[in-house]
């Protein structure tokens, strides 16, 4: 049981051996509940939070040798912490439910066929497999047909709106930024953790290095078009002054104020609009898949030749190719 063996600890042993000689009578006794590592976290009295808790550990250890802390962050953030928030206050609301019905009425708190409801999904049945707990009722059958025919079909920017948006732009550390995003179909925090030697020191290949410390780790990347980096005069760095410290901030955090600064500034596409346009020109002038993929930190799924008829494809794992369809149509 791992209790003390002081006056204490025997008489807390004594109250759970009292809980067992119930469950063995009822027969609901279940030996998850008093082994391996989530042992204790579903015993009477063990409250919601402190299985939160443990499962938030269990969660970054689980990843810690296998993904980027900053990445690992901010999916816990993005993904996991807001929908366990709302279980904790569907269930404080609601004592009388068992954690399996304040799970499932939390899932039917989302929208149906949502984003949000597969994420919810995701994240409440991690937490029910960590606590090995049984649903009767798999929560995968709760996503509904969210899909690809769901989303809007993404119009990007072409060369020239992209080139006239620039102007919109009085602060020369935000031109910076859109045209490093611009240049080298950045993410909006990668911008931030760059490695720009080759680029400052006028070398003609002009690579950057997207650091470690992004979302998808460490890889290069070359520019397209090349003489953009004279348009947007991209051989000085300089960035804004933003508090990139991921020991105090997120990449989420970091990416949000790019995209205010695009509203600020009435910019009239998203930031990913300008990565989206690159892809789009390493398809149009030729470069392999493998490569292009690569520059994007995704892993590759091979792309259909431009002169076969139009077919939706994703040219990796990360995008909908919704690009590629715009692209041939």
């Amino acid at each position: 049981m791992g209790f003390p063996a002081h006056k204490a600890g025997l008489k807390q042993i004594e109250k759970t051996a009292k809980v067992i000689a119930a469950q063995l009578i009822e027969n609901t006794f279940d030996w998850p509940n008093y082994l391996g590592p989530t042992a204790g976290l579903n015993r009477v009295g063990t409250d919601l939070s402190t299985q939160i808790e443990a499962f938030q550990i269990h969660f970054f250890q689980l990843r810690e040798s296998s993904s980027q802390p900053a990445s690992v962050r901010t999916t816990w953030a993005k993904a996991y912490a807001p929908y366990l928030r709302k279980l904790s206050a569907l269930a404080a609301q609601h004592p009388s439910f068992s954690l399996p019905e304040a799970i499932y009425a939390t899932v039917q708190g989302t929208q149906a066929n949502s984003r949000s409801r597969q994420i919810c999904c995701t994240a409440l049945d991690a937490f029910a497999a960590f606590l090995n707990i049984s649903l009767p009722t798999p929560l995968k059958s709760f996503w509904g047909n969210y899909g690809n025919s769901k989303t809007q079909i993404r119009i990007l920017p072409t060369d020239e709106d992209i080139l006239s948006a620039y102007k919109r732009i009085p602060n020369p550390a935000w031109q910076f930024v859109y045209g490093i995003m611009a240049t080298y179909g950045l993410r909006n925090h990668e911008v931030f953790f760059c490695d720009y030697a080759m680029l400052t020191s006028g070398d003609e290949e002009a690579a950057i290095e997207v650091l470690e410390t992004t979302k998808t780790g460490q890889h290069e990347v070359w520019p397209l078009y090349s003489e953009w980096i004279e348009a947007f005069s991209l051989r000085k760095v300089n960035l804004p002054n933003l508090n990139t410290d991921l020991t105090q901030t997120t990449l989420q955090l970091v990416g949000q104020q790019v995209s205010l600064q695009f509203k600020r500034y009435g910019i009239p596409f998203a930031p990913y609009d300008l990565r989206h346009a690159w892809a789009v020109r390493t398809v149009l002038m030729g470069l392999p898949d493998t490569v292009s993929a690569r520059m994007m930190g995704h892993s590759v799924v091979h792309l259909p030749s431009l002169d076969q008829p139009p077919r939706p494809k994703r040219c990796c794992q990360s995008c909908t190719g919704k690009k590629l369809t715009l692209l041939w149509s």
